[in-house]
């Protein structure tokens, strides 16, 4: 059953729509329950939206009298500039392992090329979906709480970040692979490892690089803070100025962080159009 409705263009010419029921009413039937749960949403967990207007003024009031001048010496010490590699190194190791982990673990979570998808397939979905579940700061909260302070539990908790992220976005492309190559390959007696090596691989190369790349990049970010936990780095740097109330080298930290993220965008966004521009 359907209607017919006339609506004017903006040229004054009418034009007919054609009214479809009962699509056209259950799409308006969820546009408004969608607009009463946020409303209902906003009264019950007491949001005052009012004070919004309040947020940036408060803001600048904070930087102006609270974080400025900011110490820009103390970021420039040796010492801090040690820990800043120490971030470096932290995230390089984190998502190095989790790329290597990550291979086997996506060929395994892949439902069109896993080698046994009654045992292997349903685990590392599994392992997969667990180190993407649980925040990389509650890995290192763990971790810290096992092992003790230092690089090695933020190591640890920056690896299972990336094999969560890179595992998933791998699995992601086999599954999206053409199945001819791999049929050709299979025609030849091949095994599944020979497969995954001489089938899949050569399909998902040129994406997997990207990938990783970019799970580098997050876990740069993440390896920043993940020191404010124990994990040493800039943040523990930056947990150490904020319990003693040193506002002036906290804003130099968070310059230091935010400049070092913005080199490390742009590093991987070269990165990939060098490495897009070889392979393609």
């Amino acid at each position: 059953m359907s209607a017919t409705t006339i609506s004017t263009t903006s040229g004054g010419t009418l034009t007919w729509k054609r009214f479809k029921y009962p699509q056209s009413l259950i799409k308006y039937i969820v546009l408004m329950g969608i607009l009463i749960f946020i409303t209902v949403s906003i009264k019950y967990l007491n949001i005052h939206l009012e004070r919004l207007l309040e947020l940036f003024p408060r803001i600048a009031d904070l930087f102006a009298n609270r974080y400025y001048p900011v110490d820009i010496d103390y970021i420039l010490d040796s010492e801090y500039l040690h820990y800043v590699i120490e971030t470096i190194k932290m995230a390089y190791l984190g998502a190095l392992f989790g790329i290597l982990f990550s291979i086997p673990l996506s060929w395994f979570a892949s439902y069109n090329m896993s080698p046994n998808k009654r045992f292997l397939y349903p685990a590392a979905r599994f392992f997969l979906i667990l180190c993407r579940s649980v925040h990389e700061m509650i890995w290192t909260i763990l971790f810290v709480t096992i092992i003790g302070f230092g690089m090695l539990p933020g190591v640890l908790a920056l690896t299972l970040f990336s094999i969560g992220f890179a595992g998933k976005l791998f699995s992601e492309e086999i599954e999206d692979i053409s199945i001819g190559q791999v049929e050709a390959i299979q025609a030849t007696g091949a095994n599944s490892l020979q497969v995954f090596v001489y089938a899949v691989l050569p399909q998902v190369k040129v994406a997997w690089t990207g990938i990783s790349i970019y799970t580098w990049d997050t876990a740069f970010r993440a390896a920043t803070v993940v020191g404010f936990f124990g994990a040493g780095g800039m943040g523990w740097y930056l947990r150490r100025t904020v319990q003693q109330i040193e506002s002036n080298r906290v804003a130099a930290i968070l310059l230091s962080i935010i400049a070092l993220v913005i080199i490390s965008e742009v590093a991987s966004a070269w990165a990939r159009q060098r490495v897009g521009a070889k392979m393609g």
